[in-house]
């Protein structure tokens, strides 16, 4: 009766119809949160995975660094800053 035989436990020795509800149940858990983790990381921004917001054209960014640098002079920096905006 309560021996070690061939079913004893408490689900019978063989995965009845709880644990494959058990078993379903928490591969969906799993899935559910795999998924929410993979919707975080790209919808974050900070974390940046995600698609980057295009804030300005690429062009400025390359303008800004050869004014930096002092490739180009001001008068010209204002210019084409103008050319690319518009």
């Amino acid at each position: 009766m309560y021996g070690y035989g061939q079913n004893w436990g408490m689900m019978g020795g063989d995965y009845g119809s709880m644990g494959g509800f058990n078993m379903v149940f928490w591969l969906l858990a799993l899935v559910l949160l795999a998924g929410g983790v993979v919707w975080f990381m790209r919808s974050s921004p900070s974390i940046g995975l995600g698609r980057q917001a295009a804030t300005r054209p690429g062009g400025l960014d390359l303008l800004e660094q050869r004014y930096a640098r002092g490739e180009v002079n001001r008068e010209e920096y204002l210019q084409k800053k103008g050319d690319l905006q518009a």
